[in-house]
């Protein structure tokens, strides 16, 4: 390999690899463990990964060093290995990374606050932060990674630490936090200004957030220096579901956003955690185009075979995603499942809907908890009984991880495209209050989960052979409570690989206005949900007993001056109408619900259009 100097003043792009403790963890290695300590007792273990990633197209590699440094080693009795576990990893890393990448010698913060914070000072940081350096340094490494430091003071003893025993590069990156800051509060611009006069060779971020806020980040550190920069995302912020944590931005998100941060001044990238080789894969992949004199052809191993998968373009998916795709107001409408086995009334409701030109049908998957007709079955019982496409709602409420597994992959065999992923009404909501949520994941999990079943794999990696082709879409509640915790969950489920959404109904258009206004930056359509009410008890209903409804007080008002039956229906009608003059050249098109199945009142909305 050349000597890395020259790589970080040539005009090439560079990609590091991805997650170590992630993918260590997969392999069956338990948090409880010291996963520095794996050099000596597990070394073929962090070898075969090392190796993965070099085989994605990785050009550094890390080595399994980040926590093996004498304070955070003597938590686990092997302060005295100190030495022997930083030397043997740099030499694992350099026999994975053989002729085809450099090895980083991966360092950390040592896990205590440094004066003026804290009770150790300069000197002693610096002092322990040498003694990882050298072990480092003499198992062969081309230069030094220092990564996820909050604390500029820290990171520049480790830099002083290492300049003063040799001379190689010195790659130094903060962690911040949503706000773009870190969490002592000091800005990308103070701190990239701070690490270049300390004299590091590129100066970069890594873990913590996604790569929505570092691209934001990045392009501020982009203007107060010339240093080469890097950029390491988590595979978007971590969510927890039952104790578990999921990253879930998917591989192909990620490799769209390494094209931004090059754009916006990365030289490097790469992936922290939740990231894995096909993320790296991707990435690589991605960042050939971008970068001049890169081989476009990803390096692998001779025996190895590669996964051949023919993603389906968006446009393709289905007519429904075509019409979106071409920028077409779209209509849909919600019918109810049976409560029984015949679904004779239902789809001859549905049979009115495709006379009128009516795009799709949504069939909701046991909305408020009530047990209806499965919604696998109604889809594919109107696709091919009426020959009208369906958005089929499918919720996390009631199956576990093998079955919703199991659920799409037969959806997709039946030929249902359109999805619309929701998290799912809880069993205390329904007429059985006593029944068992299972909830393995939520809608953003499940995002995630879908997106991978359309690059032709499960969620455990495992390949399936032909991929599946949904439209995938979310719920969105422009209502909702917490606003700025919906805006996070959505972000987060564009990041998993949503490709449409649609919201709650609809009744204030300002408070829709302002809504779209705030995630238009995510650029995915959006389509606006609309209930016709039928009286002020309907309206009332929904006000107080269907989650994430908003009904504002002057439709209430409106609803509850009518008396007459016929009068109140026509007054709900007006209001719909009205919603959808209001909203239409703000949305890509509406869902309008069928109250009590009865799609005439549906319909009776759209004949304005």
């Amino acid at each position: 390999m050349r000597d890395f100097k020259e790589a970080v003043t040539d005009d090439r792009v560079y990609v590091f690899d991805g997650a170590m403790g992630t993918m260590l963890y997969s392999r069956g290695v338990y948090i409880n463990r010291c996963y520095d300590e794996l050099n000596l007792t597990g070394g073929d273990i962090v070898f075969s990964v090392q190796r993965d990633y070099v085989k994605a197209g990785a050009d550094i590699i890390e080595t399994n060093t980040y926590g093996a440094n004498r304070l955070k080693l003597s938590g686990y009795g092997l302060d005295d290995k100190l030495f022997e576990i930083n030397n043997t990893g740099a030499r694992i890393a350099r026999e994975a990374a053989g002729d085809r990448a450099w090895v980083g010698g991966a360092m950390g913060p040592l896990g205590v606050r440094i004066e003026p914070y804290g009770p150790t000072s300069a000197e002693e940081a610096q002092a322990l932060f040498r003694e990882q350096a050298e072990g480092l340094l003499e198992g062969g490494v081309d230069l030094f990674v220092l990564e996820t430091f909050s604390d500029i003071t820290e990171i520049k003893q480790a830099i002083i630490a290492i300049q003063s025993i040799c001379d190689l590069p010195i790659l130094a990156q903060m962690t911040i936090q949503t706000d773009g800051s870190t969490t002592y509060g000091t800005s990308p611009e103070a701190f990239t200004t701070e690490l270049d006069e300390a004299g590091a060779d590129v100066i970069g971020l890594n873990c913590s957030v996604g790569p929505h806020t570092m691209l934001e980040a990045i392009e501020k550190m982009h203007g107060v220096t010339k240093r080469k920069l890097s950029a390491q995302p988590n595979g978007g912020l971590p969510r927890q579901v039952d104790g578990r944590l999921f990253y879930m931005a998917s591989p192909e998100y990620m490799a769209k956003y390494a094209k931004r941060l090059i754009q916006a001044g990365a030289k490097f990238v790469g992936g922290c955690c939740g990231t894995t080789p096909e993320t790296i894969k991707q990435i690589a992949s991605a960042v050939a185009a971008l970068s001049p004199g890169r081989s476009t052809v990803p390096v692998f191993v001779p025996d190895e075979k590669t996964l051949d998968v023919k993603v389906t373009p968006r446009e393709k998916k289905s007519e429904f995603a075509r019409k979106i795709c071409a920028n077409q107001f779209v209509t849909s409408v919600e019918i109810v499942p049976p409560k029984g086995c015949d679904p004779t009334k239902m789809l001859e409701q549905v049979k009115l809907l495709k006379e009128a030109g009516v795009d799709a049908v949504n069939v909701p998957d046991g909305p408020r908890a009530q047990s209806r007709m499965g919604v696998l079955a109604v889809s594919t019982l109107i696709e091919q009984k009426v020959g009208i496409e369906c958005v089929t709602h499918y919720c996390c409420r009631d199956r576990n991880l093998l079955g919703m597994t199991s659920d799409l992959l037969g959806a997709a065999g039946l030929g249902l495209k359109n999805l619309l992923i929701i998290t799912g009404d809880p069993p205390k909501m329904g007429p059985y209050p006593d029944a068992t949520a299972v909830f393995d994941i939520d809608s953003i999990g499940l995002t995630n989960m879908v997106n991978r079943l359309n690059h032709g794999l499960d969620i455990g990696g495992n390949p399936i052979g032909k991929p599946t082709s949904f439209y995938i879409g979310v719920g969105v509640n422009p209502c909702a409570v917490d606003l700025e915790y919906e805006l996070r969950r959505f972000e987060w489920k564009v990041e998993a690989g949503a490709e449409y959404a649609i919201t709650q109904p609809t009744f204030d258009t300002e408070q829709l206005r302002r809504f779209l206004k705030r995630i238009e930056r995510f650029r995915i359509p959006v389509i606006a949900g609309i209930w016709p009410l039928v009286s002020y008890r309907n309206a009332e209903f929904l006000a107080n007993e269907v989650p994430g409804v908003v009904v504002p007080e002057s439709v209430l008002e409106r609803m509850q001056r009518v008396t007459d039956k016929d009068a109140a229906r026509e007054e709900g009608l007006a209001i719909a109408r009205e919603t959808l003059l209001e909203i239409r050249d703000l949305v890509q098109g509406v869902q309008v619900s069928a109250p009590f199945g009865r799609v005439q009142y549906a319909l009776d909305v759209f004949s304005i259009l």
